[in-house]
């Protein structure tokens, strides 16, 4: 999904890149028209959700939190009155 920004409040963000990958960045806008900060940027947008839950499931697996049998969520629940 190609997300598109065009009056929202944005800010910079400097990176550096191994020089293959920016070649490959810079190929591919060229063959494109589009610019390298647009690749980039759609890159950390595509992919910022699942680095944000890997991170949560590492934090789970280090800091275990109260987990419920389903018997103990249908009792809380009161399903059965």
């Amino acid at each position: 999904m190609l997300y598109r920004y065009i009056s929202e409040d944005m800010s910079m963000l400097a990176i550096r890149l191994p020089k293959d990958i920016e070649d490959r960045l810079d190929r591919l806008a060229k063959q494109t028209g589009r610019t390298k900060t647009f690749y980039a940027r759609e890159a950390i947008v595509e992919h910022l959700e699942e680095l944000e839950d890997v991170f949560l499931a590492e934090k789970r697996l280090r800091e275990p939190v109260k987990r419920w049998t389903q018997d103990e969520l249908e009792q809380g629940l009161d399903l059965d009155g």
